[in-house]
């Protein structure tokens, strides 16, 4: 029997084609002349203005604000490298179901690792991926923020020692667990939508 959705000559609309960075109508903003410069950075080093600052960028000072914290986070020197913050991401991402982190720190980490199947591993089920100890206890301490914050003992905080981690990387992997967590949050409330380009990096 022919499904009901499945009638003949029609296809599905695509779901990564051209629409607004969010479903709020916002105007943006007279940017400064730093975050002007900056935007066109982005556009020139990624080839596209990812929608996340598109949609701050109706105000300047949240803007800025949102990208020094974010460059801070994920690019500054820190005891985790690049792709573990961005591991990190996905795995809080994956746990709060947000579309928008999955798709653009997905293509990050399958990137970063030159693994895809990494990147859908992290995207999908962490646990299923042939992770290093420190990688397990660092993601499972990211999953038990995101799940079950309150709940985080100096057990959780000692697994990470027992897997190599200083105090000073505990406080990384939870400031990085704890800005997604809220970027997440924001994504889902205004229904941001990743950049097409996402969807095709790294494959």
């Amino acid at each position: 029997m022919q499904d009901r959705d499945e009638r003949p000559g029609e296809t599905p609309r695509r779901q990564d084609g051209p629409r607004k960075p969010m479903a709020l109508d916002l105007p943006p903003a007279d940017l400064s002349p730093e975050m002007k410069a900056y935007l066109e950075k982005c556009e020139e080093k990624i080839g596209f203005v990812p929608n996340v600052l598109a949609a701050y960028a109706h105000d300047d000072a949240k803007l800025a604000a949102f990208a020094a914290l974010y460059n801070d986070l994920m690019l500054a020197p820190s005891g985790l490298s690049k792709l573990e913050r961005e591991m990190i991401a996905v795995v809080v991402s994956s746990e709060n179901r947000c579309f928008y982190c999955l798709a653009a720190h997905g293509a990050a980490v399958r990137q970063l690792s030159g693994d895809p199947a990494l990147g859908e591993l992290m995207v999908m089920n962490w646990r299923a991926a042939d992770l290093s100890d420190r990688h397990k206890a660092m993601l499972a301490f990211a999953s038990r923020m995101t799940r079950e914050s309150s709940a985080i003992g100096e057990e959780d905080r000692e697994a990470l020692r027992k897997a190599g981690f200083s105090d000073r990387d505990i406080w990384d992997v939870a400031a990085v667990a704890a800005f997604f967590n809220m970027s997440n949050r924001m994504a889902s409330a205004v229904d941001m939508r990743p950049n097409g380009e996402y969807h095709a990096r790294a494959r």
